[in-house]
């Protein structure tokens, strides 16, 4: 077992006897040249490294006052609200000034460096020697930053710590890639699930006629074709009267955003509360159970959730969100597995190819097309998605919990070794 000895240092505890330690001052130079993007490529610094720049971005940020990298270098964002932005340059180029970019300087295995940069560890000692007024804007500069210890070990041991990495680190990533790949088919599995269901029903043999809607195809003879606003009482704020985030209070009544609305369910953390007064300004949208909710601006618009119960009680949605209460005849199940399925999608994105940002406005959403099965075949369709979908995601959920467990040993694996807490042999 190799001999270790006490860092000082509380972010890499103990480090072998045989490595140095030295401030990164020691082994970087601040490369701090202006330049244009017109004359080197635009690079964006992100947490899979330095990436040229998408068109789009490039012609809309386009300016003169940018930083030079050259191939090699190491790129940092300085910023906390971009937490693990960084990387080695294989290109020359030029990036946003919110960067910091090093030269390396001497003898030294940049690479090695780039694992040890990666770690959390130095990413919680990166932004302790930063400053802000608020945390998510917290920036850390080359003046401090360059007063950071990290460790130094012998040049051959940099070399194979860095290739043992490389190798590991890329298998760990390759079954990643894997088991989120089949994730992303159980995810589509399960929509195509959903879709086949509530446009054609589960009795095989039914007499089929033209739904009449778009990717729909052929539907049973019996069911009929109307418009969602038809069939439910559709509302939603245009605002909160002026409500600020700095209203909000630690007990009260539930607020739900967009981040609430995941996997077609709610999820009751983390939530933010409002006062009773607030609560009841717009009584028009708090929630009962049986009302379908549906993400309708921003990136998420298209989400939606059932309401199957009020766990905290008294609960109302902000502006971004529009609440649907289905008639007699609807199953609020029903409404929202179709509104789930890829018929709605594909109605979505047609939204995002009419519209820069796009909007399920009231006259949009009157426009949404429905198909409707008697009321029992749709409970009998309810229940069959409710254990066929509860199925696939009891092995998404699996799937995902080992993607977490593959992330904390590949993070644990980097520190363990960069830190010569294990050895390569």
């Amino acid at each position: 077992m190799r001999k270790m000895k006490n860092s000082f240092e509380q972010w890499l505890g103990e480090l072998p006897v045989s490595w140095g330690l030295s401030r990164i001052a020691s082994l970087y130079k601040i490369r701090n040249t202006k330049v244009s993007d017109k004359d080197y490529m635009p690079l964006s610094v992100t947490m899979n490294g330095i990436v040229p720049q998408l068109e789009t971005a490039a012609k809309t940020n386009a300016h003169d006052d940018r930083k030079l990298v050259r191939k090699g270098d190491f790129a940092i964002n300085s910023r906390s609200d971009r937490r693990g932005s960084c990387g080695i340059s294989e290109y020359d180029g030029s990036v946003s000034l919110i960067n910091t970019i090093l030269a390396p300087l001497g003898e030294m295995n940049p690479n090695y460096y780039n694992w040890l940069f990666h770690t959390t560890q130095f990413a919680d000692e990166f932004y302790k020697w930063g400053h802000g007024i608020v945390d998510d804007l917290w920036t850390t500069g080359w003046q401090d930053m360059k007063k950071i210890m990290i460790p130094v070990p012998p040049l051959q041991e940099q070399k194979k710590i860095a290739t043992f990495l490389d190798a590991q680190c890329t298998e760990i990533d390759a079954l990643t890639a894997d088991i989120q790949t089949q994730i992303d088919t159980l995810e589509q599995y399960k929509r195509s699930v959903i879709t086949e269901t509530v446009t054609k029903g589960l009795n095989l043999d039914a007499e089929m006629k033209d739904s009449g809607i778009d990717g729909a195809g052929g539907t049973p003879s019996h069911w009929k074709t109307t418009r969602l606003c038809y069939e439910c009482y559709i509302r939603a704020r245009l605002g909160w009267r002026g409500l600020k985030a700095d209203e909000y209070v630690d007990e009260g009544y539930a607020f739900i955003s967009a981040f609430n609305i995941q996997n077609g369910k709610l999820v009751w953390t983390p939530l933010n509360y409002i006062t009773k007064e607030r609560f009841d300004e717009s009584p028009e949208i708090k929630l009962h159970s049986g009302d379908v909710l549906i993400v309708k601006d921003g990136a998420g618009v298209g989400k939606c959730a059932r309401v199957d119960d009020l766990p905290m009680g008294g609960t109302a949605p902000n502006s971004s969100i529009a609440v649907i209460t289905p008639s007699k005849n609807l199953d609020y199940r029903y409404v929202c597995y179709y509104l789930q399925s890829a018929v709605f999608n594909n109605f979505v994105l047609l939204l995002y190819n009419g519209m820069g940002v796009p909007h399920l406005t009231q006259e949009v959403m009157s426009k949404i097309k429905i198909l409707v099965p008697p009321l029992k075949e749709q409970m009998v369709i309810s229940d069959y998605l409710d254990a066929k979908c509860s199925e696939i995601d009891a092995v998404v959920e699996t799937k995902k919990s080992q993607l977490a467990t593959l992330d904390e040993y590949k993070k644990s694996l980097i520190f363990e070794y960069v830190t010569g807490k294990k050895e390569v042999v």
